[in-house]
């Protein structure tokens, strides 16, 4: 005999999904709100209550049922997983974490655990503790293929770039539609006339079917379209490396079509609001515990060899790019960050803004990181953008804004396959344009809030380190180490698209390398001489 509780919870939930699915969310809310009633333990409903909740537009709401539903954790590791990346996605590390405690504690786990466990440190950024678990569920007999990608990723970012390589060439072999593989292998050594991945790389494109066939397609075929050009690029065949370059620009740019006016229009809103916030608050009062040192820029500008100059020291640690500041002013706002709209809906009320519970929330969930070090870099380059308010919310953080020259910046942009994230980086009149805004900013920023951010210039970091460096450090209130010179020596996990790059000695090969494709960036110069930037 069925039991009428249970039945009546199936048809709340297969109801609530229902109006989901209808776009009816506010009624979606209301049937979960009555499930969560009926069942308090059940994870899968606090999760979907949540999930309508920040639909409906309100973000503390809904992370307080995430936070609630880890007291009712089963053992069930999907489930620990899903509800540890909603938390994180939220702001909520700290919760994020006590998930991933739970996980940790499962007696014996099987493979598929232990690479749930990594999943989660690599997600929280603990890039060292998530490689040694995915060995331990690889020698498990762990065989899928975004498990070996992980595998070669985490490798990569701990700097063992031939056992990186082993495990990436695995992977292409039985799965050679698994092209983000293709792009990190080409970018794991230099490329050289007797050891170099072109013929196998075009193999591998050659088993797959047309680009035209279907928009995922085009978007793998792009990524091999961009390994092949880094490869061609190493050899110096750069006629042939332009025209793998321009095939995946062409097809990213057709994939992710730039939007001039929508950029423009945040830009403008960015200003109006930071125009309108209160005065500055004095940072002179002494920090208390571990504080953040803020790395902004546009990307490529060389952020992450200033960061691992600066992690050498002994009081500095690295976070990486970790997004938790705007997570952090969504909470406080209390927008919702699935919104398309989500930052105009901010900035509207950034006048109303609590910057000392900004503050206050960013350090809780991010204090952790220091590792015992009195500072910590967040090194999110996007962070340009919300300097105003970092410098309201943490008036005693550093931020460093490192600037590169314009074609060298562009030109590192539109070489880089960055997926579907960065669409101004696939046609030289969007990177332009784009370059245009985050010049247009920086002058904004210094002219209202004079000495907020440390201008950091990138050739003279690596012609001039020395001096360059102990700049910087004496602007965080530190002296010169030599271990931050040597960015080589330092065996911090980097995990961005250059870590292999800054475990070289600090030299000066990419300053105006466009000049290679001095002709084929001929529109891309015009169009930075004619802009706004």
């Amino acid at each position: 005999m069925t039991n009428p509780t249970s039945a009546n919870e199936l048809e709340l939930r297969r109801r609530a999904r229902r109006a989901s699915d209808d776009g009816q969310y506010p009624m979606a809310e209301a049937l979960l709100r009555d499930l969560v009633h009926q069942a308090p333990r059940d994870v899968p409903a606090r999760m979907e209550l949540a999930q309508a909740i920040l639909r409906n537009g309100r973000m503390r709401e809904a992370t307080r049922h995430l936070l609630e539903a880890i007291a009712f954790l089963p053992n069930d590791a999907p489930l620990i997983a899903q509800l540890a990346w909603r938390l994180s996605l939220q702001g909520e590390i700290l919760g994020a974490r006590q998930c991933l405690d739970h996980l940790m504690r499962a007696p014996n786990p099987p493979p598929h655990v232990i690479a749930e466990q990594a999943h989660l440190r690599w997600m929280l950024g603990e890039v060292s503790q998530a490689a040694r678990l995915m060995e331990m569920a690889a020698k498990g007999g762990l065989d899928a293929p975004g498990e070996y990608y992980l595998r070669g990723m985490l490798l990569q970012f701990e700097g063992r770039l031939d056992e990186a390589q082993q495990v990436l060439l695995a992977l292409l072999d039985r799965w050679p539609e698994h092209a983000d593989a293709a792009v990190i292998l080409a970018n794991l050594h230099r490329q050289t006339a007797s050891a170099n991945h072109l013929d196998l790389l075009r193999s591998l494109q050659s088993r797959l079917p047309p680009e035209a066939a279907h928009p995922r397609l085009r978007f793998i075929h792009a990524e091999y379209h961009s390994a092949q050009f880094k490869v061609l690029d190493d050899l110096g065949q750069w006629d042939e490396a332009w025209a793998q370059l321009e095939r995946c620009n062409h097809a990213m740019h057709v994939l992710n079509p730039y939007d001039a006016h929508a950029e423009a229009v945040q830009v403008a809103a960015l200003e109006a609001a930071a125009a309108a916030l209160p005065a500055l608050p004095r940072n002179d009062s002494p920090a208390d515990g571990p504080m953040p040192i803020f790395i902004v820029s546009l990307p490529r500008s060389g952020s992450t060899l200033l960061d691992h100059m600066l992690s050498a020291h002994s009081d500095v640690v690295s976070a990486g790019e970790i997004n938790d500041f705007q997570r952090q002013l969504h909470w406080v706002a209390d927008v919702s960050p699935t919104r398309a709209d989500s930052l105009s809906s901010i900035l509207a009320k950034a006048d109303s803004i609590d910057f000392q519970l900004l503050g206050q929330r960013y350090r809780e969930q991010t204090c952790w990181r220091a590792q015992g070090r009195r500072f910590y870099i967040d090194k999110m380059p996007i962070n340009l953008r919300m300097v105003p308010f970092i410098r309201r919310a943490l008036p005693a953080a550093p931020i460093l804004h490192l600037a590169r020259a314009p074609m060298d910046v562009c030109y590192s942009n539109l070489k880089v396959m960055f997926g579907n994230t960065s669409a101004y980086c696939y046609d030289m009149g969007a990177m332009a344009h784009y370059y245009g805004l985050y010049r247009r900013l920086v002058r904004r920023w210094h002219a209202l809030m004079p000495g907020a951010m440390l201008d950091v210039d990138y050739a003279a970091l690596v012609t001039q380190p020395e001096q360059t460096l102990a700049r910087v450090l004496a602007h965080c209130g530190l002296a010169l180490e030599p271990a931050c010179l040597r960015p080589e020596g330092n065996p911090a996990p980097v995990a961005t698209p250059s870590s292999a790059q800054v475990r070289e000695p600090v030299h000066t090969r990419a300053l105006e390398q466009w000049r290679r494709y001095e002709v084929q960036l001929e529109p891309l110069r015009r169009a930075l001489g004619s802009n706004d930037g």
